[in-house]
Formats: C-alpha cells, sequence, structure tokens
C-alpha cells in the first residue's frame, strides 16, 4: 500500500487554500481544526492512504510551507 505524509511548516503557512483547490485527490483540506501562529486555518491530511505522494499541493504552495513523503507499507 502506498500513501504519504505531509508535513506543514505552520509558520509558514498563510492559509491560501491552494494546496486544497489543487489537490488531485482531494486528500488535503482547510477544516477550520487549527490555526497557525500568525491566525491562518491550517490545511490538514485528511486521507494520507489515498494520497498518493505526488507533490502538487507543495508545488502550488505560494509560501513553501509543504513537504511531501511518499509512504510505501506492504
Amino acid at each position: 500500500m502506498t500513501g504519504a505524509e505531509i508535513i506543514i511548516e505552520e509558520r509558514y503557512c498563510t492559509g491560501c487554500g491552494y494546496c486544497q483547490i489543487f489537490c488531485p485527490k482531494n486528500c488535503i483540506k482547510i477544516i477550520g481544526e487549527k490555526l497557525s501562529p500568525e491566525g491562518y486555518y491550517l490545511p490538514t491530511l485528511t486521507n494520507e492512504y489515498e494520497c498518493n505522494g505526488c507533490g502538487i499541493c507543495a508545488h502550488m504552495c505560494p509560501s513553501f510551507a509543504i513537504e511531501v513523503f511518499k509512504i510505501n507499507s506492504n
């Protein structure tokens, strides 16, 4: 099974939502549970096993606040 881990650097995230908009699998969402130190709503990886680790969320982030790591487990 393949999945991914997404690390969001909270101090850089501005809550713009591009990661959510451009995720082809709809795995990352801004659900309003967590705030950045500056008060922006932070995105959350809602389904790590559906995520294929494509990295589009990180690529689209204008603040360079996202890192993507693929997880391979058998």
